[in-house]
């Protein structure tokens, strides 16, 4: 099987199974997706949609937030990984929307990388979650399942080369949602420590099985 062929036939049974799909992060502006989002790094959606709740109501918006202190956020997120250091970030972030885009968040890489807190990833998701834009963000799931698939090479050794050979080989109107498809998949089935292999429905075509 071509790397071709095998990219129609996971795009295929995805586009079939799973037409409609998007975050399991729960908000209700781009404002708290970007919350959301930047809580979720190195830490479970499940969490993060624990205690984003009372956070999104006592700070339902940028200015809001931007009239906190640290310490005060903190109080809120103190059971996601990494607290201290993304308590700071959600306060330096809430302040540069105020100060430089006025309370809105942006729909730029350039202008969201910017921001205490968001880097590449982060700022793909927001861009394909709530503008629409066909970027592919790379998290640890959609890197392992990647490679394990066989969908890009073996120099594709940091997130970046992945996301170039991905959004090279998906079509475009697909990659919002491959991301989430791979995503996904990588944490039900393609697990890290212990791949659900009976369940996957790409197991006679894995790379291992050749």
């Amino acid at each position: 099987m071509t790397r071709k062929q095998r990219y129609e036939y996971i795009l295929d049974f995805f586009r079939n199974e799973l037409p409609e799909v998007t975050t399991e992060l729960e908000f209700g502006s781009v404002f708290q997706l970007l919350v959301a989002t930047v809580l979720s790094a190195q830490c479970t959606d499940k969490r993060i949609n624990q205690v984003t709740p009372e956070l999104f109501v006592r700070y339902p918006d940028a200015r809001a937030m931007a009239e906190a202190e640290p310490d005060e956020i903190l109080e809120y997120i103190k059971s996601v990984s990494y607290p201290n250091a993304k308590a700071q970030h959600l306060a330096d972030m809430a302040r540069m929307l105020v100060e430089r885009f006025g309370g809105e968040v942006p729909d730029t890489l350039d202008d969201l990388v910017t921001l205490p807190g968001v880097g590449r990833k982060t700022a793909n998701v927001v861009q394909a979650v709530a503008f629409g834009k066909s970027t592919m963000a790379v998290d640890t799931h959609v890197f392992r399942v990647s490679h394990r698939l066989g969908l890009v090479s073996p120099k594709a050794n940091t997130p970046y080369k992945v996301e170039i050979e991905l959004t090279r080989n998906i079509p475009e109107a697909d990659i919002p949602k491959a991301h989430h498809w791979l995503l996904l998949h990588g944490r039900y089935v393609c697990m890290s420590r212990r791949p659900k292999c009976e369940k996957c429905e790409f197991n006679a075509i894995c790379p291992k099985k050749i």
